[in-house]
């Protein structure tokens, strides 16, 4: 099967699993986003089993960077921070959960005023 063609299923998957677990958490919740926390720490625990298993690169593709992509960016970043710490590289391991926590939610708040400007509204 076409390499691409694996990685959109898997992604497509993922991205329907997610919507569907966090919509049903969030609907019981009103305040505290725990379908998003539980989308993030069961994706972290499927890439991370996935991982190490001896896969066909194929199979990699679908799963990994394609079910658990769609499903969860945040668990391409936890294998990534795991593999700095096993390579004993802790400052990169610092600023990558730094970077991407505070850098990543400057982002956010600063997406979020671009996008009441353009639509009008003052930030």
């Amino acid at each position: 099967m076409n390499r691409l063609l694996l990685l959109a299923l898997g992604g497509a998957l993922g991205t329907v699993a997610r919507y569907g677990l966090n919509g049903l958490i969030s609907a019981r919740l009103s305040t505290f986003p725990l379908g998003t926390m539980i989308v993030n720490i069961t994706g972290c625990f499927v890439i991370g089993l996935i991982t190490p298993l001896m896969l066909r690169y194929e199979w990699r593709l679908f799963l990994i960077f394609g079910l658990c992509g769609g499903y969860t960016t945040f668990s391409s970043f936890g294998i990534q921070t795991l593999e700095l710490a096993r390579d004993g590289e802790w400052f990169y391991v610092a600023l990558n959960v730094i970077g991407s926590n505070v850098l990543g939610l400057l982002a956010v708040y600063l997406g979020w005023v671009c996008g009441r400007a353009l639509h009008g509204g003052t930030p």
